[in-house]
């Protein structure tokens, strides 16, 4: 497994870890100009689950791959927190404000990968 879908399943344990939601990977690698290889998108139902997603998920990738984040940004009101680590980028958010900017339906011509729920 490439160093690259090693930490996309880095990621996914991470959320998993602190129960988030309707996991998505799209996978952008056949699509021409694209700002990286892969999106992981993620829900936590408050601010709270999402800046505790948003840890693991630094927590879980630093432990298992020594890989740390380049930036990380909206933390500051936890509704749609972005973590970028150049190859994936990693969307954490609230369920409204992710309805709202519907990235799947943005990037409907990648290749998307739903993970189930764990409970």
């Amino acid at each position: 497994m490439n160093e690259t879908k090693v930490l996309v399943e880095r990621i996914k344990e991470g959320i998993q870890e602190k129960k988030g939601k309707n996991i998505v990977i799209a996978d952008l690698t056949q699509i021409d100009d694209t700002i990286c290889n892969y999106f992981v998108i993620c829900q936590g139902n408050s601010p709270s689950q999402v800046l505790a997603i948003v840890d693991s998920i630094k927590d879980y990738v630093k432990a298992k791959t020594g890989i740390k984040a380049f930036a990380i940004d909206g933390m500051h009101n936890a509704q749609w927190v972005a973590m970028d680590y150049s190859d994936v980028v990693v969307h954490v958010f609230q369920p409204e404000v992710r309805e709202f900017y519907n990235l799947e339906h943005l990037w409907a011509d990648a290749q998307l990968s739903r993970i189930p729920d764990l409970d």
